[in-house]
């Protein structure tokens, strides 16, 4: 899901920083809307940028999280078409704006990074891909765990055998994420926390027992 590939060289945020505008949003600003015009890409200097969609029903599915060194409406640059989803920011998040121009140029002049944005963009598709098999793959609680494993290994912090995953991500999103409801979520994560495998609050996740995650997620 992070966007990895895409890290940035301190040559190309300079050519960035020269080229672009400050931006800053609070936790829980939309920073865009599926739907919307084009104009602008950012390429997020710090914080975590949720990406989503909405279904006809009016479901929130959560489809990417960008993290530091990542670009986010770069589609709509590329292709000249409307917003394909919008775009959250997770918690405070400060990015590098450029207009659409900017950043055609930006490519311009570092083309291996118009490479490195291919390959995201080939990953994404493969992302989306394995998403969709995986949502019919096992039942709720399976996939809630498969979910709960990937984002520990990718946002979890050790302490010891706990891990904390540093991503506040809400119900919701893990219902969308996983192609439930949010009351089928609730219960999957109500059974994990009764095998001692995690502990939840308010956007807070802690993974107690990782072997027993991995074996339901197995499932």
């Amino acid at each position: 899901m992070p966007d990895s590939s895409l890290l940035l060289s301190d040559e190309e945020w300079f050519d960035l920083e020269s080229m672009g505008r400050q931006r800053a949003y609070r936790k829980g600003q939309v920073i865009f809307r599926e739907g919307q015009p084009g104009g602008t890409v950012l390429a997020i200097r710090s914080g975590v940028v949720k990406i989503s969609v909405v279904t006809p029903t009016g479901r929130d599915i959560l489809l990417a999280v960008k993290e530091p060194g990542s670009l986010v409406g770069e589609l709509a640059a590329i292709d000249g078409r409307p917003r394909s989803a919008t775009a959250t920011a997770l918690d405070g998040v400060r990015a590098i704006g450029l207009s659409d121009g900017a950043f055609g140029e930006f490519l311009d002049r570092h083309p291996r990074m118009a490479l490195r944005l291919l390959r995201t963009l080939a990953d994404q598709i493969r992302e989306a891909a394995t998403r969709t098999a995986d949502r019919d793959t096992g039942d709720t609680t399976s996939r809630v765990a498969r979910r709960l494993v990937m984002l520990a290994e990718r946002y979890g912090e050790y302490n010891g055998p706990v891990v904390e995953v540093n991503l506040p991500i809400t119900q919701e999103d893990l219902a969308g994420w996983v192609g439930a409801t949010r009351e089928a979520t609730s219960r999957s994560l109500g059974r994990l926390r009764e095998l001692g495998c995690l502990r939840t609050s308010r956007q807070r996740i802690v993974v107690l027992d990782v072997p027993t995650l991995r074996g339901v997620a197995a499932v």
